[in-house]
């Protein structure tokens, strides 16, 4: 299984992206999928989570009401649509995938590559 996460780039703060994070080798629906990031001197944290049934997703305190995950089981991938971006929102962005996993503790099996989100002030 390999995730390929992308959509990442410079923006200004109030500006938007969205990530996307393919899936390859395994089905998506199969699995809970989490957005982390790591900004620099920091610990990797979890951001945001669906599981794998998506009747669940969780948001970390820091972006409730501004980001939003998704997923799209026939293209076998996540989204992570971030407005209202914030200059603390900089930091590199990874997915996740944990097999069937019922809450968003981990360990998650499979990891992305990361992309790099940078929000100007």
């Amino acid at each position: 299984v390999q995730l390929q996460a992308s959509g990442g780039g410079l923006v200004q703060a109030g500006g938007s992206l969205r990530l996307s994070c393919a899936v390859s080798g395994g089905t998506v629906s199969r699995y809970t999928m989490g957005w982390f990031r790591q900004a620099p001197g920091k610990e990797r944290d979890l951001v945001s989570g669906i599981s794998w049934r998506g009747s669940n997703q969780y948001y970390a305190d820091s972006v409730k009401g501004r980001f939003t995950i998704s997923r799209d089981n026939a293209k076998d991938t996540v989204y992570l649509q971030m407005n209202s971006l914030k200059p603390e929102d900089t930091a590199v962005y990874y997915c996740a995938a944990d097999w069937m996993a019922a809450n968003y503790a981990g360990p998650f099996d499979y990891w992305g590559q990361g992309t790099q989100v940078t929000v100007s002030s």
